[in-house]
């Protein structure tokens, strides 16, 4: 997809997503709209959710796709770089990638997007994986991450 066409289809989905968000109630009912949207409206994305950070480890939240990891290895793979740098991590090939996590052999790249709280501390991220090398750029980092602002989670109780 050229730039020019992906940054519409972002503007648009964007701009669907903050009105469906408005009206949940919560951060996790948000997580799952936000998962859902994307996974059906970006032909490229193959696996679309959230691992959450709980007592310093990551878990799977709410996603679209074949089943996923449900724990993350303690500061490995790309949702841990993430988290770990506080900002977007794109990932071409993820072969390429030190200490990768494979949960679907079909995954080919990766972008992960920080998902933070009022003051600013990561509690988690958005992960996107695509069964296509380089499926990923600037583009998609930047509106993922004025996507994931709009999840607002910090009224989820057991979350930091």
């Amino acid at each position: 997809m050229d730039s020019k066409k992906k940054e519409g289809r972002y503007q648009r989905l964007f701009d669907q997503i903050a009105d469906l968000t408005a009206r949940r109630s919560n951060a996790l009912s948000r997580m799952a709209t936000v998962a859902a949207v994307l996974s059906n409206k970006m032909e490229y994305f193959f696996w679309t959710g959230f691992y959450l950070l709980e007592e310093g480890e990551l878990y799977a939240g709410p996603y679209q796709g074949p089943p996923a990891c449900q724990h993350l290895a303690r500061e490995q793979g790309v949702c841990w770089a993430g988290i770990l740098t506080a900002a977007p991590v794109v990932v071409p090939d993820v072969e390429q990638f030190p200490g990768h996590i494979a949960c679907d052999s079909r995954s080919r790249s990766e972008i992960v997007v920080p998902l933070m709280n009022a003051i600013g501390e990561v509690i988690g991220v958005l992960d996107v994986d695509s069964t296509a090398q380089g499926a990923f750029d600037e583009i998609d980092a930047l509106w993922l991450t004025r996507i994931v602002a709009l999840v607002r989670p910090d009224d989820i109780p057991n979350l930091p």
